[in-house]
């Protein structure tokens, strides 16, 4: 089966599913893509620009798979003369709905942020099947669309929400997890450096590092011994508390910047201890999946996604519900480390791994290009 895979923002976690399934996939996948920048025109103009390359193309496809970046109303009203009649699946990242705006957009104040919200809204009123990342991905923007289409004057179209959701099902983000097995250190770290805390997130707001660094303050004053290796990709505006970090922790944090080389990620992941995580959002996690997959002792907030990557009987373990909860979980595995992880969390996020999911992927494309009811599997 030809499938054409639609990616109008093909860097990092999007770039790296698409190229991936491509790899694994038993299908031949064809990429159709723009660069990873400039997120709002590729939502506005993307799909104009890919419509015109896909109209140039020679030789015909069985379906598409569009990410939710692509406003597919549009593409597949501008290449109706070679899409009229292809099934259509739309994989949804992320969504605009409910993903929290950044302080320094102005978007929301001058009213202009629905439209955003709006283009995902009509992508998968157009598409075949919607496909989201995570059970939370999928129940928190089928749960806000009725509050966001009441927003509007008249005509709500609230009787759109109930077939959206019947063709709405959960295929989890894939990943090279084996990839991370070839840097694993053959040698455990000495058991008398202090314990690695690990930051392997973006550098930006919704990741809430104010609440990271600051319990990691608290811990400092109280003479609590630990380091700090603060990985993740900067950008241009990220936020100033990383620079303020750097000051005050000082010979604590023994890595700070992105890590260029795969190589050199993998092995910070298998030497960390002790994954805090602090977001304000997070539509799946792959960093944070990965980080488990290495052994990492998880600290993650009792809602999102990550409840979902940890196995029932550790939720009670491994989930706090607030700050000062997270605070004094995390002082006390840092004044009596845990022996280590059993195996359990990295089994449970094998799962995740594409050699565990392509079939599932690969079927479920192939039931929709047969016209079959997609057949969720958990």
């Amino acid at each position: 089966m030809k499938i054409c895979l639609i990616e109008p923002f093909h860097t990092g976690s999007h770039a790296a599913w698409a190229e991936e399934y491509g790899r694994y996939s038993r299908h031949d996948i064809g990429l159709l893509t723009l660069g990873g920048r400039h997120w709002k025109w590729r939502m506005h103009g993307g799909a104009v620009t890919l419509a015109r390359h896909f109209m140039a193309k020679d030789g015909g496809v069985d379906l598409l798979l569009s990410s939710d970046m692509l406003d597919l109303t549009t593409f597949l009203a501008l290449t109706r003369a070679k899409t009229a009649g292809l099934p259509v699946a739309l994989y949804c990242h992320e969504n605009q709905l409910t993903y929290p705006w950044s302080p320094d957009d102005a978007d929301p104040a001058m009213q202009r942020d629905a439209h955003y919200a709006f283009i995902n809204y009509t992508s998968a009123l157009a598409a075949d099947a919607v496909l989201f990342n995570s059970s939370y991905h999928r129940d928190a923007f089928l749960g806000q669309l009725p509050e966001f289409l009441k927003s509007f004057p008249d005509q709500h179209e609230l009787e759109s929400l109930a077939p959206l959701a019947a063709k709405s099902s959960v295929l989890p983000l894939g990943l090279d997890l084996q990839r991370l097995d070839r840097h694993r250190p053959l040698r455990p770290e000495a058991a008398d450096k202090p314990p690695l805390i690990l930051w392997n997130h973006r550098w930006e707001y919704d990741k809430n590092p104010e609440e990271f660094f600051n319990a990691l303050y608290r811990l400092q004053e109280e003479g609590v011994a630990f380091e700090v290796a603060v990985l993740g990709e900067a950008y241009r505006k990220s936020p100033p508390v990383f620079a303020e970090a750097r000051q005050r922790l000082g010979e604590r944090i023994v890595q700070y910047g992105y890590v260029e080389d795969f190589a050199g990620y993998a092995r910070w992941l298998w030497r960390a201890d002790i994954l805090p995580v602090h977001s304000h959002h997070d539509f799946f996690g792959a960093s944070v999946v990965q980080a488990l997959y290495c052994g990492c002792t998880p600290l993650l907030p009792r809602r999102l996604a990550y409840p979902e990557h940890l196995p029932a009987e550790r939720h009670d373990q491994c989930l706090y519900n607030d700050y000062e909860d997270l605070l004094q979980r995390l002082r006390r595995l840092l004044k009596r480390p845990s022996p280590g992880d059993d195996g359990k969390l990295r089994a449970h996020v094998a799962r995740y791994d594409w050699r565990q999911l392509i079939g599932r992927y690969d079927d479920l494309l192939e039931q929709l290009s047969t016209g079959e009811k997609i057949r969720e599997v958990s």
